[in-house]
């Protein structure tokens, strides 16, 4: 098959994946660095709809690659803090929600067609939202006190739910109804 052949190249196929998905992320991520909500520590950050894809798609190498390219982000926009310790964390811990909660705890394959699952779909979004302010704030809040944690709390909330409903919904449709991408479920798993 060639490089991306995991039953051959497993090390080198899921390094090339993982290079793959920084390197989108980072194309997302840093035309937005500019657009700053408080100022060296929390912006606009469409890039978020990223998490559920990576989390739902790609499994750990996609939780990976969102916690490494968020850092990286930060190096190359001059906002790298103590800080980003938390952000390092919760940006791997955000796809991983999605990616537990398809593979671990739904019983059905991950399809977002339908009202109901539309709402699983939202509810794991804010769930995971929630996950990562819970997280990032009260670090960053420690080591800067005089940030206002609460638009700090309400950017990073907005952030991590808007982008990945609005957005990333759309894009998990044509993935999986266009390119035929599927995303790892249950199935997958046993």
């Amino acid at each position: 098959m060639g490089l991306l052949d995991n039953k051959r190249h497993p090390i080198l196929s899921g390094v090339l994946l993982l290079l793959i998905l920084v390197g989108s992320y980072l194309i997302v991520a840093i035309p937005f660095k500019v657009m700053e909500v408080i100022p060296g520590f929390t912006d606009i950050r469409p890039v978020m709809l990223l998490q559920p894809i990576y989390g739902l798609f790609f499994g750990i190498i996609g939780c990976l690659a969102s916690a490494i390219s968020n850092l990286i982000c930060d190096i190359v926009s001059d906002s790298l803090r103590w800080s980003s310790i938390g952000g390092f964390i919760a940006n791997f811990l955000g796809p991983l929600v999605f990616y537990l909660f398809w593979t671990r705890i739904s019983k059905k394959d991950f399809n977002i067609r339908n009202a109901k699952n539309l709402l699983i779909y939202c509810a794991v979004t804010l769930f995971s939202a929630l996950v990562q302010t819970v997280i990032i704030t009260p670090m960053v809040k420690l080591i800067y006190p005089d940030i206002q944690g609460t638009l700090f709390a309400l950017s990073v909330m907005a952030n991590n739910t808007l982008f990945p409903i609005f957005l990333g919904i759309p894009i998990i449709i044509l993935l999986q109804e266009e390119l035929g991408l599927h995303p790892k479920t249950k199935k997958e798993r046993q």
